[in-house]
């Protein structure tokens, strides 16, 4: 498979890095790193793999090449599932297979619980995959595959914020809360709007 390429997705704290070896066109396959790990965990089994892949292995956020979340926030294993997410729609990737090491394969197993119409083949190294007792299966799914979807419709209309006249701001604010009086609105939006010169 020879050389590997380095790659960058764009995320609202930085990016997620990733490597990737074999043609873009190949069948695709993302590769899950273990706890403290990195992408390069993945350079010695590459080589001995099928050809005619495209295998990228990313960087969980705060690993390797990757941006650290913000500081204060903590690394849930959800929000590993989300970095795959991301990366996946930054490839467009609709289907592929997850290869997932240790931690990884838990992340990997996540995901392909939430996301199985995503996931041909799950290959879990080290790994037991992501266990939820029965009873708690359908809520959870539904729940959890509903916030990481929202999230990243939300991040996905990060455009500029709108500026608008202080009437129509407060218009707007009581639209959206029809418990508020004009005055408590106007009250709120001292502190909630930021004032900004219109060139």
């Amino acid at each position: 498979l020879g050389m590997c390429s380095e790659l960058k997705f764009p995320v609202p704290w930085g990016h997620v890095a990733a490597k990737a070896w074999g043609p873009s066109e190949g069948h695709p396959v993302l590769c899950l790193h273990g706890w403290l790990d990195n992408a390069n965990t993945f350079d010695k089994l590459i080589p001995l793999l099928p050809r005619g892949c495209y295998y990228v292995a990313m960087d969980f956020s705060g690993h390797g090449l990757s941006s650290h979340r913000p500081a204060g926030c903590a690394y849930h294993f959800l929000d590993y599932v989300t970095d795959v997410r991301r990366v996946a729609a930054a490839l467009q990737w609709r289907r592929f297979t997850l290869i997932g090491h240790s931690m990884g394969g838990a992340v990997a197993g996540m995901f392909c619980f939430l996301y199985p119409e995503m996931v041909d083949k799950l290959i879990l190294l080290e790994s037991l995959g992501f266990l939820l007792a029965p009873e708690d299966t359908e809520a959870w799914l539904k729940s959890k595959r509903r916030v990481i979807d929202r999230l990243l419709s939300l991040e996905a209309k990060q455009q500029t914020p709108k500026a608008r006249s202080p009437e129509a701001a407060l218009q707007r604010l009581l639209e959206a809360n029809s418990h508020l009086t004009a005055e408590g609105g106007a009250i709120l939006l001292q502190r909630g709007a930021t004032e900004t010169s219109v060139g």
